[in-house]
């Protein structure tokens, strides 16, 4: 039977059909039977103790510039829907914590993925650091002295924002670099949260490795290689996706990590690897299981939509 399915995401107007994950979910959703509707987070409401979207009824098809078509505005109750994927693209900011706070009312009810209690204890710089066994030598914090510090143990130094996404404001510092003290001015006025600086992994120029973890299993992965003249491998900005199989190391984080996330209800999770290091855990709204389905010939939508159903028939009993 049928499920009704909800999707909280960013204009599908404006997605890359060839590279969207939460697309490609959607088809598989559609192709299972399932009813899909779409709304923005924008669109949530909580009124009169009930959690409602002002939805619009979706169909979904791989035709570029013709992919989706949208029915009429409605408000929907949540509560009376069967999932609810919560796949807005980042920042994680205080917009993205509300949405949180709203779906929480509703899950596991209505089942929500990711968790969205869990998405909002984790977020992707911040989660991680749970694991320090596996992380690169890194630095949270706003003291310049701390950093100064650091930098001078380390040498070349990544900085990032805490709460950015898509290689978004990330920083390579070289040790030669006078721009450190201008850079932590200019992160001054941007941000209020705290800095990320971590040792520079000069294996990234063979790419970064995104690893798909499915209820805590790992399930495929790409590399991720800087275009000439980035220090940065994430395919927003230009990185190039390559085939790839895992190392006995990755599998040893993967092993490692994946109990927690499946305890925390963390079904859809993409975690980032340079050079045997983990330096990001990705809950929010994971990306590359098109890339690593063209390269491996496997449905990773299909796996997921098994994940789902089972986690939602399991919270029938």
């Amino acid at each position: 039977m049928g499920l009704n399915v909800a999707i909280q995401m960013d204009p599908i107007d404006r997605i890359d059909i060839d590279a969207d994950s939460t697309f490609a979910l959607a088809l598989e959703a559609q192709r299972r039977g399932h009813d899909l509707c779409h709304y923005l987070a924008s669109d949530l409401c909580l009124a009169k103790g009930r959690i409602l979207a002002k939805a619009r009824p979706l169909a979904v098809r791989r035709v570029k510039g013709d992919h989706f078509t949208l029915g009429d505005f409605q408000w929907i109750d949540l509560a009376q829907v069967d999932i609810v994927l919560m796949r807005q693209d980042p920042p994680f900011d205080m917009a993205y914590i509300t949405a949180t706070h709203l779906l929480q009312h509703v899950h596991p009810r209505t089942l929500v993925i990711n968790d969205p209690v869990e998405v909002r204890n984790a977020p992707e710089k911040l989660f991680v650091a749970h694991f320090p066994e596996l992380m690169p030598p890194t630095l949270i914090a706003s003291d310049r002295e701390q950093i100064l510090a650091f930098r001078a143990e380390h040498k070349e130094i990544i900085v990032k924002p805490l709460f950015g996404n898509g290689g978004a404001g990330v920083f390579h510092i070289l040790p030669e670099d006078d721009n450190l003290n201008a850079l932590l001015e200019l992160f001054t006025v941007l941000y209020r949260e705290p800095v990320v600086v971590q040792r520079y992994l000069p294996e990234v120029r063979d790419g970064d490795k995104r690893i798909i973890l499915i209820d805590g299993r790992a399930a495929g992965a790409i590399t991720r290689v800087p275009a000439k003249g980035e220090a940065r491998a994430n395919l927003h900005v230009g990185g190039k996706a390559l085939a790839t199989t895992l190392t006995s190391r990755e599998e040893e984080i993967c092993a490692a990590i994946g109990p927690e996330l499946k305890s925390r209800g963390l079904v859809f999770v993409g975690i980032d690897v340079i050079g045997g290091f983990l330096t990001e855990i990705n809950v929010t709204s994971p990306t590359g299981i098109q890339e690593i389905g063209r390269f491996d010939d496997v449905s990773l939508e299909a796996q997921l939509w098994d994940a789902f159903e089972d986690r939602f028939h399991a919270s029938r009993v």
